[in-house]
């Protein structure tokens, strides 16, 4: 199957989106499938085998630390040079736009999947009057597709209650081979500690600084607990925000880590935080799970049904401010409690891969080309 994609955010850059999207162009390599990928410019112009077009970027205000792009009309030339069976936009939004023109123009079945909960994020920056504008805009996006792919229950129920069409729950999945082989080294140790002194009890945190993650509700854990040291893997817009909340405690800031050191990382931990309300699923829960890692999150449709309401992982409530707190001191010396999470988790990471959820995919992909295979005249298979 020849499969055009567009997505918002790519390589360099690190989140679920990227996450999810490199796995799957890997496993369409291993499957035989050709990739054309549209994305904003700046990354690789290949990977897996799928052919990378890089359009001009901007920056975005609600997030300024990322690269967008608007389509461009040579769009229209490399797809019929290309020829998809198929054009999937994942988070449409901007380059999103000229998938959905293009698979109208050249009558080519769409798919589209659901990412982020952008219409949410309007709160964090007190944007609150933006909100029902942005779900509009996205509906009209995404009721453009013959399937809508969500990444968890709890965000098809969401989207069906917005008036969103043609819903589909697109499995999870994670790397558990990379994640469950990293082993605990001195050095990364240390590194994120910031001490010699192993003794000290490491939370971690993985993903995006950004207002909507809840990062700042880890301080009071910090003044609170004098054995706990914390560390923040990654970047974002409010980094130097959060350096000068942290600034006295015992916390570090790695920036971005990638493949294998960041495996490391999650080794090298105790437990894993997750503030964050407004997440579609949070595949760092996954990978923290697959690395053998306690998971502390806050309380939302997506987590609680990640964690299995609280078997799987320790879920706080962050309207409360001494919910964190006694939560995190339950993960960490509710030895019993401890135990019973962890198996629960252990067993759920196993059950994970991409290989899964790409053959899932793909089965969307050809029911949606079967609608069309009988309609004639397509411009761009009809040029074969």
């Amino acid at each position: 199957m020849r499969i055009a994609m567009f997505s918002e955010t790519f390589l360099p850059g690190t989140d679920g989106i990227v996450t999810r999207l490199c796995a799957t162009l890997r496993h369409l390599e291993a499957t035989n499938h050709e990739v054309l990928l549209f994305v904003p410019e700046g990354g690789p112009s290949e990977y897996a085998s799928a052919r990378v077009v890089g359009m001009p970027a901007f920056r975005f205000f609600l997030y300024p630390d990322k690269n967008f792009a608007f389509p461009r009309m040579r769009i229209g030339k490399v797809l019929r040079e290309f020829q998809p069976d198929i054009i999937h936009v994942l988070n449409p939004a901007f380059i999103g736009l000229g998938g959905i023109y293009y698979a109208w123009r050249y009558h080519i079945p769409l798919v589209a999947s659901y990412h982020t909960n952008v219409p949410a994020y309007a709160h964090h920056y007190r944007l609150d009057f933006l909100e029902p504008a942005l779900w509009w805009y996205f509906r009209t996006l995404h009721n453009r597709a013959e399937v809508n792919l969500c990444t968890s229950r709890a965000t098809l129920k969401e989207l069906e209650s917005q008036r969103f069409r043609n819903l589909m729950l697109w499995d999870r999945g994670v790397d558990v081979e990379m994640y469950g082989r990293a082993t605990r080294t001195v050095e990364m140790r240390e590194r994120l500690l910031g001490t010699s002194d192993h003794g000290q009890k490491l939370l971690i945190y993985v993903g995006r600084i950004a207002p909507e993650k809840g990062i700042d509700q880890v301080r009071r854990c910090l003044d609170e607990m004098p054995d706990l040291h914390f560390a923040v893997v990654g970047d974002g817009p409010s980094r130097l925000d959060l350096e000068r909340v942290f600034a006295g405690t015992k916390t570090v800031f790695t920036g971005f880590l990638h493949g294998d050191e960041l495996a490391k990382a999650y080794a090298a931990a105790d437990g894993f935080v997750f503030p964050s309300t407004t997440e579609t699923l949070g595949l760092v829960l996954f990978e923290a799970m697959a690395s053998g890692l306690p998971v502390l999150a806050a309380s939302s449709p997506p987590t609680r049904e990640v964690l299995e309401g609280g078997e799987a992982g320790f879920i706080f409530d962050p309207a409360s401010p001494g919910s964190m707190l006694e939560s995190l001191r339950e993960m960490f010396y509710n030895k019993e409690r401890r135990a019973a999470v962890l198996a629960r988790a252990g067993e759920i990471a196993a059950e994970l891969d991409w290989a899964g959820p790409t053959r899932q995919l793909l089965g969307a992909y050809e029911s949606v080309y079967q609608r069309h295979a009988a309609i004639a005249g397509n411009p761009v298979h009809g040029s074969r």
